[in-house]
């Protein structure tokens, strides 16, 4: 299969090109962004293993060269790629926020959405959730790195804990997960030995949550969410609490939800980012007290949260199983 990547230049761009050069049924054949070159030029670490030439980002061209495209671009920007690559007959997986949300939700978090037809065919890309309408999807939203490891964390409880009540997340990311272009508040100065929240409550990540743990509920769940940033390169924790309506074990819970899936780890103590950091693994432990729960899950954000679920999702979309060359993703440990 011919793949192709726009918006290459980022951090997530850089994690595709690293699995993809290893993958045993895809080929890259289009590299796009804002200005041509070459890819070992964007980056350093890939003089001597990949000389390919950079593009100005053009959907039609791509077209030409590509069965499947990702999409590594900035929310409003992505949809616009999408649109003509998709009426061309390629297949695409889009990394952005642009199909990852209903419409009432994408315009009150994003503004107007400028492809409504294929927003409404987008299936939303979390593999443990909708690996069956994966398979069958022209159009991919691969979900947001918080949103991932949230709704992995808490879906199995689903079942078990007061809806009404409400969960509350509490979130931290390494500081990859605000992307490359640099700004004053990931600057090595404002970031380096520092933690700080930031939107708490109001953040955008809260409606893709709250949106998609309600769909699996077929009830609204009510969602607090507070995001913070930490002084790491990559890796996302997080802390969810709620109230439960009835005695379970969770470990026995998280065993039985996740037992034939073989990127879910169940932890018997609390996780940690670094034992999952450069892997495609999401590791989840929880614990009850009375009628309390915690529940802790841990992925690397640039992968399992971004560029491997795209690779997953992917291998899905052509027919291909779904761990193909994810087995070789580094482990930064």
């Amino acid at each position: 299969m011919r793949v192709g990547i726009i918006g290459v230049s980022g951090y997530t761009g850089f994690e595709l090109i690293r699995i993809l050069l290893n993958h045993p049924k895809f080929e890259i054949s289009y590299l796009g962004a804002s200005s041509e070159g070459k890819i070992d030029e964007i980056f350093s670490s890939l003089k001597g293993v990949f000389d390919f030439k950079v593009s100005v980002a053009n959907a039609s061209e791509a077209s030409k060269l590509c069965d499947l495209v990702f999409l590594a671009l900035p929310h409003k920007e992505a949809m616009g790629y999408a649109k003509i690559l998709l009426s061309n007959g390629v297949k695409v997986v889009d990394l952005s926020a642009d199909y990852r949300l209903n419409l009432q939700n994408y315009e009150k978090n994003y503004g107007e959405h400028l492809d409504k037809e294929n927003l409404k065919n987008a299936v939303y890309g979390l593999t443990e959730l909708n690996r069956q309408a994966i398979k069958n999807a022209k159009i991919l939203a691969n979900p947001g790195c918080y949103p991932t490891a949230s709704i992995l964390a808490v879906l199995p409880f689903l079942p078990y804990i007061d809806i009404d009540f409400g969960v509350i997340i509490d979130a931290k990311s390494g500081v990859s997960g605000a992307g490359k272009k640099p700004s004053a508040t990931t600057h090595f100065v404002s970031v380096n030995e520092n933690l700080n929240a930031y939107n708490p409550i109001i953040h955008r990540h809260a409606d893709e949550i709250a949106q998609h743990l309600s769909t699996a509920a077929s009830k609204s769940v009510n969602v607090l969410f507070v995001p913070h940033l930490v002084a790491l390169t990559r890796g996302m924790l997080i802390s969810a609490y709620a109230r439960l309506r009835a005695r379970i074990n969770p470990l026995e819970v998280l065993n039985e939800f996740y037992k034939d899936e073989k990127f879910i780890r169940i932890r018997t103590e609390p996780v940690s980012v670094k034992n999952v950091a450069g892997t495609h693994f999401c590791d989840i432990f929880a614990m009850v007290k009375d009628d309390k729960i915690f529940i802790n899950s841990a992925i690397d954000n640039l992968l399992k949260g971004a560029s491997s679920q795209a690779v997953a999702n992917a291998n899905l979309m052509c027919g291909f199983d779904e761990s193909l060359g994810l087995s070789v993703v580094s482990q930064f440990c």
